[in-house]
């Protein structure tokens, strides 16, 4: 069964991600307004209330900061870690999220796994249809062994590419601010994001997005080179999610 995505904005001012199988919808994460969620799925040909889950990766606003009034307004059942729901204080009903510990909602199948980030249980998560395979990987700071693992074998990865390091080191940022978003526990430059690619690009690879660039620290120039010579050798398509637009939708057949 096909497989497709799209992102409703990516960046630091907000992220949510559709993921769609068959008449399964779920969104991950829900971290712009309400009316702006609603107003970019209607651009895409979706309504919230098409929604089967929203799963949170960890509770920094940029992730979260509509998930009460949808969940208010639609009823939308709730996926995230413990971890996650003890730090956004969330007195809402939702589903615990387990590290290694697979679920299904409707016709997906959903992997969560470990990422080194400074939140307090963040998650990433791979998705499976029965034949198509999508990797989610935003908001960490460095790539490990479990992450290459969980990525191996994606038909497409959404995958962070947040900044350029020498445009952050020479950028507008505080020292403090450049130290979080640089170290181990912040978020992928652009370089990072590549050698992982390298690791788990095959020939079935169809569909590579980049997500969470930092207005302030990357440019979509930078990126495009950055993925240039790989691409070069490996023949997948390459399409970069914004802050102000949905994207297209991609499919995996």
């Amino acid at each position: 069964m096909s497989l497709q995505f799209c992102s409703l904005g990516s960046g630091s001012r907000g992220n949510a991600l559709l993921v769609e199988s068959g008449n399964t919808l779920l969104m991950i994460d829900c971290g712009l307004s309400r009316r702006e969620l609603e107003s970019r799925m209607h651009r895409v040909g979706r309504d919230p209330s098409d929604i089967a889950g929203v799963l949170v990766t960890h509770e920094h606003a940029d992730h979260v900061q509509g998930l009460g009034p949808l969940r208010k307004r639609y009823d939308v059942p709730v996926w995230m870690t413990h971890g996650t729901a003890n730090a956004l204080g969330y007195d809402g009903d939702y589903e615990a999220v387990r590290y290694g510990a697979s679920f299904a909602i409707g016709e997906l199948t959903i992997e969560p796994f470990p990422v080194p980030h400074d939140a307090r249980e963040p998650s990433q998560f791979a998705f499976s249809s029965a034949t198509r395979r999508l990797g989610v990987l935003t908001d960490t700071g460095h790539v490990t062994s479990h992450i290459v693992d969980r990525l191996s074998g994606c038909d497409a990865i959404a995958l962070e590419f947040n900044h350029d390091f020498e445009m952050l080191m020479s950028g507008p940022y505080p020292d403090s601010l450049k130290a979080r978003v640089g170290s181990k526990f912040g978020h992928l430059n652009n370089a990072q994001a590549v050698e992982l690619l390298r690791l788990v690009a095959h020939d079935a690879l169809k569909w590579v997005v980049a997500l969470h660039m930092s207005e302030q620290n990357n440019s979509r120039d930078a990126v495009g080179r950055s993925v240039e010579q790989l691409r070069a050798t490996a023949d997948f398509g390459f399409a970069l999610a914004c802050q102000g637009d949905p994207s297209a939708w991609h499919r995996v057949d």
